[in-house]
C-alpha cells in the first residue's frame, strides 16, 4: 500500500503500474556499486514503469535492463560531469548546500544523476549533509542548478502539473493524461505509448 501522498499522486497520474522489471536483486547489486541508497519512492516509480519516456520528455531508466540501464546511466554521467573543469561562480551552486569544496558526481556525498530530459536537463539526487534529507538539483543544460528540498515524487507531480521544476520559465505541461512511451529493448522493437487516466486539467 502507497502511503506516500506524492507517490500515490504520481502513480494516480500515470495508471496502474506495469512493472515489467521490477526486479529487488538488481537494486541491491546497484546500490552495492553505488555505496548508498536511493530514495524508496524513487525506486518505487521506476519498478512501476520504467523504461520509459514521460510526457514528452523525462526519462526514466531501470537497473534491470540491458538497454537504458539505470546503472549504467549514473556511471557514464558521473564519469562524464566529474571531468568537467567547474569554476567558483556556478549558478545554483550546489557546494554550499551539500557542504562540497569541489562538485562530486556519484558519490554519497556528491551528486547522483537520476533522470534526464531530452531538453537538455538532468536530475541529480543528493542528501542533505545536515540531515540526510533528499535534495534534488536540476541542471538546465546551460550549467546551472536549481535546488529543490523535496522527494522525487513530489518533484515529479509538480513537474507533471506544469511548475517550474528545472529553474525559472522551465515548465512544460500538457493538458490531458500523462503520454507514456515505452523504451524498446531491442533496436527493431517498436515504441509502445499509453496514456494516464483523464486528470481534469
Amino acid at each position: 500500500m502507497v502511503t506516500d501522498t506524492f507517490l500515490a499522486r504520481v502513480i494516480a497520474m500515470l495508471g496502474d503500474p506495469p512493472a515489467h522489471h521490477a526486479d529487488p536483486a538488481a537494486w541491491a547489486a546497484l546500490e552495492t556499486d553505488l555505496g548508498f541508497s536511493l530514495p524508496e519512492d524513487f525506486k518505487t516509480l521506476v519498478d512501476g514503469y520504467a523504461p520509459v519516456k514521460v510526457n514528452g520528455h523525462l526519462y526514466l531508466d531501470h537497473p534491470a535492463t540491458d538497454r537504458w540501464n539505470l546503472g549504467t546511466f549514473i556511471r557514464e554521467t558521473s564519469e562524464a560531469w566529474n571531468q568537467i573543469p567547474w569554476d567558483d561562480d556556478i549558478e545554483g551552486d550546489p557546494r554550499a548546500a551539500l557542504g562540497l569544496a569541489d562538485l562530486e558526481f556519484g558519490t554519497e556525498r556528491g551528486l547522483t544523476p537520476i533522470a534526464s530530459a531530452d531538453s537538455g536537463q538532468t536530475v541529480f539526487f543528493a542528501r542533505s549533509p545536515e540531515d540526510g534529507r533528499t535534495l534534488l538539483f536540476v541542471e538546465d543544460g546551460d550549467g546551472e542548478f536549481s535546488m529543490y528540498s523535496m522527494s522525487l515524487s513530489e518533484w515529479l507531480y509538480r513537474y507533471l502539473v506544469g511548475e517550474d521544476m528545472a529553474g525559472p520559465n522551465s515548465s512544460y505541461f500538457y493538458p490531458g493524461p500523462v503520454v507514456l512511451e515505452s523504451r524498446p529493448m531491442e533496436p527493431d522493437e517498436e515504441i509502445v505509448r499509453r496514456h494516464g487516466p483523464e486528470r481534469g486539467m
